[in-house]
């Protein structure tokens, strides 16, 4: 038999459990945001940020960066930044290839430059580099992208 009265006293206690959050857990505004709306997408996409961009190279990967453009003549501009990662399947199965990568870009999304996009292409040095160092250079990448895009942006685009 419960020990406690029947009056509902056993639900506060539960919810002022719940309330006291956990120092580990961050509160619901600070945790970061999801990929879902700034993923490339398209082949088409990929295509044109290869055909446009610029190619750079970091000890982990190579990246390109190129200024957003219309799908097509009528279609509207992406609402934001957008990123894609392309590794082969030399890199392993979907999932290791992949999951650390997003979870990296995941964490720092709000750096994505805007008006670009951004596609990574890991080497597999990549898979066996330390989480906090793969988010360091990430990071790195990051803010270059963002000084490689406003200079970009101060230039004349091509017709």
């Amino acid at each position: 038999m419960n020990s406690l009265p029947r009056n509902g006293t056993r639900q506060s206690l539960e919810s002022s459990d719940r309330e006291r959050a956990s120092p580990i857990q961050a509160p619901l505004s600070s945790r970061p945001q999801s990929l879902t709306g700034a993923r490339l997408q398209r082949h088409a996409d990929y295509q044109r940020a290869y055909a446009g961009g610029r190619k750079r190279h970091s000890s982990s990967m190579s990246w390109f960066l190129a200024r957003q453009q219309r799908a097509y003549e009528s279609a509207s501009m992406p609402a934001g930044p957008r990123v894609g990662l392309t590794a082969g399947k030399v890199l392993g199965k979907a999932h290791e290839r992949n999951r650390r990568m997003r979870e990296a870009l995941r964490r720092h999304v709000e750096l994505l430059p805007k008006g670009f996009d951004l596609i990574l292409h890991p080497r597999r040095f990549v898979l066996t580099l330390e989480f906090t160092k793969l988010e360091a250079e990430i990071v790195r990448i990051l803010h270059q992208a963002q000084a490689e895009a406003a200079k970009m942006s101060q230039e004349v685009p091509a017709l």
